[in-house]
């Protein structure tokens, strides 16, 4: 069985930091390229970041360039997200997301908010 789980997410002030985990199990996680998705109310689902399978390149939204960090740990079948300087406009539901030809898998999804 196929599972995405995601933690994290919180309640913070502009300004603060936030790391989002993705553990992962039931497939070959090394062999998927991970990215983390988002989705603020009203609004499309935008991808933030991905991540090859062995780690060797990465992909970001402009709007995070410089301020988030994916990586990932492939001995413990899990993605990060490091977020840094976060903005109100970053407040969204974070969605982990395994991509491998046409296998596709998804998290559940975990609440940012930021907030003064």
């Amino acid at each position: 069985q196929v599972r995405l789980v995601e933690s994290g997410g919180g309640s913070l002030q502009p300004a603060g930091s936030l790391r989002l985990s993705c553990v992962a199990s039931g497939f070959t996680f090394g062999t998927y390229t991970m990215r983390w998705y988002r989705q603020a109310t009203g609004k499309e689902r935008e991808l933030v970041a991905g991540i090859t399978g062995a780690g060797e390149s990465t992909n970001y939204a402009d709007s995070v360039k410089g301020r988030f960090i994916i990586s990932r740990d492939n001995g413990k079948n899990t993605v990060y997200l490091q977020m840094d300087s976060l903005k109100p406009e970053d407040t969204a539901v974070y969605y982990c997301n395994a991509f491998r030809r046409r296998f596709e898998y998804w998290g559940q999804g975990t609440q940012v908010t930021v907030s003064s």
